[in-house]
């Protein structure tokens, strides 16, 4: 397709391999021990650029984690906030599956700490949504973006949310008021699935269905 398509002109076939995408897109855990394509790369992060913000703040801020001194800070990040937050649960399925987070964080050769800035709404004199957490919904719709098109690429990603933000924050250098929505692990997966782990290895189980209340 060399041109946007008008609203309803998109094929049945581009919309069946839409489908696909969505379903096989994976929160991905296990990495290959492989560089990711840097082109591909750059092409994904332009899904940032074409997301949907409120009134077009774009207000995520994406940093780049790769020394080695900010990455052991970020893993004593996860393992010290893991530690208190399974302190009162001592089940086999929610520490191994702890575990597997961590080897992702060990892991992936790309990462990111996606960020929101509460000062991007200062430049934009339209009325922003009453819901306080308006901008980092809006960060949350440009990395599921960023997540189908590395899919798309057969690139893998997983999102880790089990850290302490400000100790983050404090360790990577970055504005205070800045709010963490995510820590992306970025590279190719050891293996494909089309159903979420967490379902596969009986940690809960996806509802199919879609309740949805007429008023």
């Amino acid at each position: 397709m060399t041109k946007l398509a008008a609203f309803g002109q998109f094929s049945t076939a581009f919309r069946n391999d839409f489908t696909e995408l969505m379903r096989w897109r994976r929160d991905v855990r296990k990495f290959q021990p492989i560089a990711v394509n840097p082109q591909a790369l750059e092409r994904c992060l332009k899904a940032f650029t074409l997301a949907p913000s409120v009134s077009l703040t774009q207000p995520w801020r994406l940093v780049a984690v790769k020394s080695e001194a900010a990455r052991t800070a970020v893993i004593g990040n996860f393992k010290t906030f893991n530690t208190s937050a399974l302190s009162g649960q001592d089940g086999e399925a929610a520490q191994s599956f702890a575990a597997q987070k961590l080897k992702g964080l060990e892991d992936a050769p790309v990462q990111y700490a996606v960020l929101s800035d509460p000062s991007a709404s200062q430049d934009h004199p339209l009325d922003l949504s009453p819901i306080p957490q308006v901008l980092e919904y809006s960060v949350a719709t440009a990395i599921m973006q960023f997540w189908l098109a590395l899919r798309a690429e057969g690139i893998g990603m997983g999102w880790v949310s089990r850290m302490d933000q400000a100790q983050l924050k404090t360790d990577l250098d970055l504005p205070p008021s800045w709010a963490l929505v995510g820590y992306l692990c970025v590279g190719y997966p050891d293996h494909d699935a089309s159903e979420p782990e967490l379902q596969t290895q009986g940690y809960e189980t996806r509802d199919a269905t879609l309740d949805i209340l007429d008023r």
